[in-house]
């Protein structure tokens, strides 16, 4: 499905000015749903009423949160600020009052059932993301900081005794895997 020459002028916009991949999919869905909520019609033709009545439905009809609401904002602003070049001015819309949703925590004993379960490397994992209190969604970008792209010395992987794949055991040498 290809995007609308609209859509593709915002996301390089985003990327010119080093927004976030997750930013860019936020922003672009709100401005999708903006335009889908005013029955496709363009932006350029609409202004600061039709923000308005968009933010005021998004409170009222869909029960979003107050972050929510202000990303939406934050999307529209950018649309009309940095797309448009038609700033929106002051915004009188009715505010969301619903607060942010708390996340579900698990207590020890919970958490300790649940290693007991895993095993081997999974559990390692487990293990350090609960250790330094990271979140699920941080766990990747953990180790994309600390392990290098490949070895210094990459050869392919060869099958051991067992069947399974694994490195060479010189390609380990001296990295953090063996201290």
């Amino acid at each position: 499905m290809t995007q609308s020459p609209f859509i593709e002028q915002i996301r390089r916009e985003l990327r010119l000015r080093h927004y976030s991949l997750r930013t860019e999919k936020s922003y672009l869905y709100w401005i999708k749903g903006f335009i889908l909520f005013h029955q496709k019609r363009h932006p350029k033709l609409m202004g600061a009423g039709e923000v308005k009545s968009y933010l005021s439905w998004l409170a009222n009809q869909r029960h979003v949160a107050v972050n929510t609401q202000k990303q939406a904002l934050c999307a529209l602003v950018f649309l009309y600020n940095h797309i448009l070049h038609q700033p929106l001015g002051e915004l009188d819309f009715v505010r969301s009052t619903r607060q942010r949703y708390l996340p579900v925590v698990l207590n020890k004993v919970e958490v300790q059932a649940i290693l007991q379960h895993l095993k081997d490397t999974p559990k390692l994992v487990a293990q350090l993301l609960y250790g330094c209190g990271m979140r699920v969604n941080g766990g990747p970008m953990f180790w994309a900081s600390i392990m290098p792209a490949r070895p210094a010395r990459w050869t392919r992987y060869r099958p051991n005794v067992s069947g399974r794949h694994s490195l060479p055991r010189q390609n380990l040498k001296g990295s953090i895997l063996t201290g």
